[in-house]
């Protein structure tokens, strides 16, 4: 029996507008917005969704002072021509880069997340 479809991942953010629109881009997936819940929404049901948090403090990493909890894996066929796209949406490459075959950004509220090659 199957208890669950999809899991959903849901990102504490100071603006959940803008982060909701910048993954929606990155994936090409629907976006949903209310004031202080937004949405983006693949068509066969996985999402991921973004709460706004007040004096909301990103994640530190590779340090741990503010852990980082959660992190996001997105296979990509061209780690290159992806880390383009997803620098020109808005994403920052981290400075540390600890294995080859991934690379290492933060998104605009500053979560760190992986572009891997699949």
């Amino acid at each position: 029996m199957t208890i669950a479809r999809f899991p959903v991942v849901v990102l504490d953010c100071p603006d959940p507008k803008s982060l909701s629109e910048f993954y929606g881009a990155l994936l090409d997936w629907k976006v949903e917005q209310s004031e202080d819940w937004c949405s983006v929404r693949a068509d066969y049901g996985a999402s991921i969704d973004f709460q706004q948090v007040e004096n909301f403090t990103p994640p530190q990493w590779p340090g741990q002072e503010v852990p980082q909890q959660i992190h996001l894996d997105f296979t990509v066929d061209d780690l290159d021509a992806a880390e383009v796209a997803t620098l020109a949406l808005g994403a920052t490459k981290h400075e540390y880069q600890p294995g080859t075959s991934f690379r290492v950004f933060l998104d605009p509220a500053g979560h760190p997340f992986c572009l891997c090659v699949g």
